[in-house]
């Protein structure tokens, strides 16, 4: 075989006869895709794998259960070779080779026609890997070059312009609890591929100094609100932005719909013919107590947990949380935006019944390198909240779960009542 580079080429293969021979480990890998690109595949193999089978079960895949036999390449586009029988392998390549159909070996790439990529996907195109020096084949390098390309895709690391036309929009992302790293992998995508960015205070910010020098960071809270309330101001500058074709994206700390005003904004940009896609976020009411090393609901302990809005409090006469009826619960009670009322929330759940040694926690900057942690209890929480100065932003949990992680925690700061 001459020393020359492979030549790559996609092949379409939808309704067209493709040969796997072997039920083994190799097809179980490769099948998905050929089922993907809609061959219509026959697999030859006496034997396969549970996964295999599961295929020929859903009709995914026709399975002629016997061994390889002259003539089974007939009329095939591609063949796939991977079984455990070496003189069957040669035989089926030679077969192949008269019948000028492609053919990848599992066994000896060298005496193959074609051979299969690394491959992965991601932002609508397919990034396949083949090594153009053919004494250096190392699959693992390859692999790694997919690797890297297809996650720089998906963070949004690597971004290539699409040519084409781009439609106004905004997207409302959810940030994440504060670590950069916890935002999805699509609103990344989306952020990196923005015009315009409209940030929230508790935002991961760490991922604005990532955006290019081209991109308009907005900071929501410094936008003029003249005569207009705060949402609504940040509700215009969403339209005048995607109305000028921009790429926007709203960028909100946690999940849009969690206490984030998402729906509000998602309804002004319908009522402007404004498009809009959400992207959920991690919630901070989940993910920042795992964090702290708390599981909202564990085996035995706590069979639900119950998120609540602490920004009024219980004598408030605009609270619509039924105080009462959440002191009656035995499951976890997580408390968001409410460090500054724990103290009345606590004596309103403890007149409705909840013990006074009810454990508590109150995390603070929750996933970020400041993050605290100080443990408490209903009775005790109001004092330890000026002792130990808690600021928002914090997650407050309050249940049994509080107690259910390993000991000693170093974040953990304990409160001792004087």
């Amino acid at each position: 075989m001459a020393e020359n580079p492979a030549y790559p080429v996609g092949l379409r293969l939808t309704g067209r006869r493709v040969v796997v021979l072997g039920g083994g480990q190799v097809a179980q890998r490769r099948l998905p895709a050929l089922i993907k690109a809609g061959a219509d595949i026959l697999l030859v193999s006496p034997s396969a794998t549970p996964s295999v089978e599961a295929m020929a079960d859903a009709g995914e895949i026709t399975w002629t259960k016997r061994r390889y036999q002259p003539g089974d390449l007939q009329n095939a586009w591609y063949a796939l070779i991977a079984t455990s029988d070496a003189e069957a392998n040669t035989q089926a390549s030679a077969e192949a080779e008269a019948h000028r159909v492609w053919c990848v070996r599992s066994d000896d790439a060298e005496a193959a026609t074609a051979w299969t990529p690394a491959t992965g996907r991601s932002e609508g195109v397919t990034v396949a890997v083949l090594s153009s020096d053919i004494n250096d084949r190392d699959p693992r390098r390859t692999a790694a070059i997919r690797d890297a390309v297809v996650e720089g895709l998906r963070d949004g690391s690597l971004v290539a312009p699409h040519l084409r036309t781009r439609t106004p929009g905004v997207a409302l992302v959810g940030g994440g609890p504060g670590d950069p790293d916890l935002i999805t992998v699509r609103g990344r995508r989306l952020l990196a591929a923005a015009d315009v960015v409209i940030a929230d205070r508790l935002g991961p910010r760490d991922l604005l100094d990532e955006l290019p020098p081209h991109v308009e960071v907005i900071d929501a809270a410094k936008i003029p609100y003249g005569r207009y309330m705060a949402q609504e101001a940040i509700n215009n500058a969403l339209i005048e932005h995607a109305e000028q074709g921009k790429a926007v994206v709203r960028l909100k700390g946690g999940d849009p719909y969690v206490y984030g005003r998402g729906m509000e904004e998602l309804q002004a940009l319908a009522e402007a013919g404004i498009t809009c896609t959400v992207v959920p976020g991690i919630s901070s009411s989940i993910s920042v107590p795992s964090a702290a090393g708390i599981p909202v609901t564990h085996r035995g302990v706590a069979h639900e947990f119950t998120v609540v809005s602490g920004h009024v409090a219980p004598d408030d006469e605009r609270s619509l949380v039924d105080w009462q009826s959440l002191a009656k619960l035995r499951g976890t009670l997580v408390i968001l935006m409410g460090v500054d009322k724990i103290g009345k929330i606590a004596e309103a759940l403890i007149a409705h019944g909840k013990a006074a040694d009810t454990p508590l926690a109150l995390i603070q900057e929750g996933t970020t390198a400041a993050q605290r942690r100080v443990d408490a209890t209903l009775g005790t929480v109001a004092e330890a909240v000026r002792t130990h100065e808690v600021k928002p932003p914090a997650v407050i949990v309050i249940g049994a779960v509080v107690k259910v992680g390993p000991e000693p925690l170093a974040q953990r700061t304990p409160h001792t009542p004087k």
